[in-house]
């Protein structure tokens, strides 16, 4: 008996010990094959990438990060920076139906499928964007915000410049091939940086790992989104001309770090290297520095999402125009100028606290200008009081397509010559910049509009507009100067944020 007993016992131990072997050889085989795919995605020719500590700004790892590469559906993470700034605005809801005309509903796979005159809602939207990749819904989203997917690429790319995305060019809203429609790792780290920081109470749907529409149970594309300890979002791309593309942020013990690869050549080989660059470069990160309330937190978003199922095409006709719908959200929609200020990677520092944003879409513009400088650098000084014309932001026309080239150069400043006062060198020392703009006239107003606010604290400030890009693709930095030391320029700066105007301080 005692034998029988002795024998049924070293069975199952050995059994115990045979499983556990084979787990644990199952788990040697899977890193040994992350470790071959990450070697071999370091090889590939179209390989970029880039590691940024997204508390202090530091960049941990870089690859190619500044190289033009096709961002394929990361294109989408800016879609939906512009619908959760509208969100934040007031301009739509959640609930919101978004209409589909017929151009949104012929785009290509992947889709929700819905037809040409139904809606889904704005969330629906943004879900089917996170998950699936809806490429009819991000162009439905885009005619919607900006009554056309060609008006609404080139707010895209306004944004893109003034987040600092200088390197981004935007042509449609999904990231369906253009040969125009370019970005860098760099760029991208941007802008999942601004996204995290910038809208924490949306932030939460990049971790959604399923939702259901309608009789569908759609789940994400995103395979580290639990899987990889600490990654909360963000989002994947895929084209042939792309390769497999891929932005993650995790946020794990106090550190946080934002990482780009580009140009993969398969999505598990993208993976590979995306888990080798976090498991390499998290533990390098910082758990100090910066301002903690830098990154926002946001709260992870639920295993399932329920939404209601998308509305019928007849019944959408009844309920709303496409085209009203299209009308009225472009007529409520602020500035272009509206925009976060310069994130300048790799500069040590964390990310400025600055999103400026215009309290009422509906402030008149002075119409002012100064002559031409032949200095590209010129800082452009308030002009005198001249004569002006008002125009409304509604009648605001639209922004030009920028070209799709280098955006490092740095254009001349050409204004129509009028009686404004004439330019002059930027004023040395400290400066309070308080927003960025692509007309030097909407950078003076916000100047002006900051001063009238400002009080005391910008009592002796000098107003200017710095010129950076070229061509299309020029943008002003509107900057108070003249400050002695950093202490007058913070004060400056909290008496602005004081008077609800967001603003950053810095050397010149």
């Amino acid at each position: 008996m005692s034998r029988s007993v002795s024998s049924v016992s070293s069975s199952r131990s050995g059994s115990f010990f045979a499983k556990l072997l084979a787990i644990l050889s199952m788990a040697l085989t899977v890193v040994l094959i992350d470790s071959v795919n990450a070697d071999a995605e370091a090889a590939n020719p179209k390989y970029a990438g880039i590691v940024v500590d997204a508390k202090t700004g530091n960049v941990l790892y870089s690859e190619n990060a500044d190289r033009l590469q096709y961002p394929a559906s990361l294109t989408k993470m800016m879609t939906l920076y512009m619908t959760f700034e509208a969100l934040e605005q007031g301009r739509i809801r959640l609930d919101t139906p978004v209409p589909f005309s017929a151009h949104a509903a012929a785009q290509a796979p992947t889709k929700l499928g819905v037809r040409a005159g139904g809606t889904i809602t704005v969330e629906q939207g943004i879900l089917g964007l996170v998950t699936l990749s809806a490429n009819d819904a991000a162009t439905a989203l885009g005619e919607m915000l900006g009554g056309s997917e060609d008006r609404f690429a080139q707010m895209m790319t306004a944004k893109a410049h003034a987040l600092g995305m200088t390197r981004t060019t935007y042509r449609n809203a999904n990231g369906l091939p253009n040969t125009a429609q370019m970005t860098t790792a760099r760029d991208q780290a941007r802008l999942g940086i601004a996204l995290r920081q910038h809208f924490p109470q949306y932030y939460g749907y990049f971790s959604t790992r399923a939702f259901k529409f309608g009789t569908r149970t759609i789940r994400s594309h995103n395979r580290l989104v639990g899987s990889v300890r600490g990654v909360d979002g963000i989002k994947t791309g895929y084209t042939r001309a792309a390769g497999f593309n891929l932005v993650s942020s995790v946020q794990v013990d106090g550190k946080s770090i934002v990482s780009v690869v580009l140009g993969g050549t398969s999505g598990s080989a993208r993976d590979a290297q995306m888990r080798n660059l976090i498991a390499t470069y998290l533990p390098k990160a910082s758990s100090r520095g910066g301002n903690s309330a830098l990154v926002a937190q946001a709260a992870p978003a639920p295993e399932m999402i329920e939404t209601p199922a998308p509305v019928q095409p007849q019944k959408a006709r009844q309920q709303v125009a496409p085209e009203q719908v299209a009308k009225t959200i472009t007529a409520a929609q602020p500035p272009i100028s509206a925009a976060v200020a310069d994130l300048s990677l790799p500069h040590k520092g964390p990310l400025p606290d600055a999103r400026y944003q215009v309290a009422e879409a509906e402030v008149a513009y002075t119409e002012t200008s100064a002559p031409k400088s032949d200095n590209p650098l010129v800082a452009q000084t308030m002009p005198a009081p001249t004569k002006v014309k008002t125009t409304s932001f509604k009648q605001q026309a639209p922004v030009a397509a920028p070209a799709a080239q280098d955006n490092a150069a740095v254009d001349h400043v050409t204004t129509a010559s009028t009686n404004a006062t004439p330019a002059s060198a930027a004023p040395a020392g400290w400066v309070v910049q308080v927003g960025v703009s692509p007309s030097r006239q909407m950078a003076m107003d916000l100047l002006e509009s900051a001063k009238s606010k400002g009080g005391k604290a910008l009592a002796s400030a000098k107003p200017f507009a710095v010129a950076y890009g070229a061509g299309n693709d020029q943008v002003y930095r509107a900057r108070f100067g003249g400050f002695d030391d950093q202490r007058d320029a913070v004060n400056a700066c909290k008496a602005l944020k004081k008077a609800g105007i967001k603003c950053w301080a810095a050397a010149q």
